[in-house]
């Protein structure tokens, strides 16, 4: 096994983080335009803005957590992914205030990103 530096443990977690954002925000587009074209009910939306992210943090830290300690890298990502999105879409819809979902959400996105962990160091 390689002696993994924590130069590149952090790497793989602002690597894994960017990815999920990307595919995160580029989600969020499609279902803007699919809510565009169709009839969907509003109350849909944010069960499935979730799941997508959801999703999106788990390929981000499968892709890129490797090594050991997986489930903690993950949670990293995890961590790192709620902070930048939580930026992003507050920016991106002007509002920044914060409820108790986003304790929800990171507590959503750490079980989230160390199960991708686990998932990454498991792949060859």
């Amino acid at each position: 096994m390689r002696n993994e530096s924590s130069f590149d443990g952090a790497f793989c977690v602002v690597k894994g983080a960017a990815l999920a954002l990307a595919l995160s925000l580029l989600s969020a587009v499609v279902l803007a335009v699919i809510l565009r074209c169709t009839q969907m009910s509003a109350k849909l939306v944010y069960p499935i803005t979730q799941t997508v992210k959801a999703v999106c943090l788990c390929l981000g830290a499968a892709v890129f957590v490797r090594g050991e300690k997986g489930w903690l890298k993950g949670m990293a990502v995890g961590l790192v992914f709620t902070a930048l999105s939580y930026l992003a879409f507050s920016s991106l819809g002007g509002d920044f205030s914060l409820s108790w979902l986003i304790l929800l959400e990171v507590a959503i996105s750490l079980a989230v990103g160390a199960l991708g962990g686990i998932v990454g160091v498991n792949l060859k």
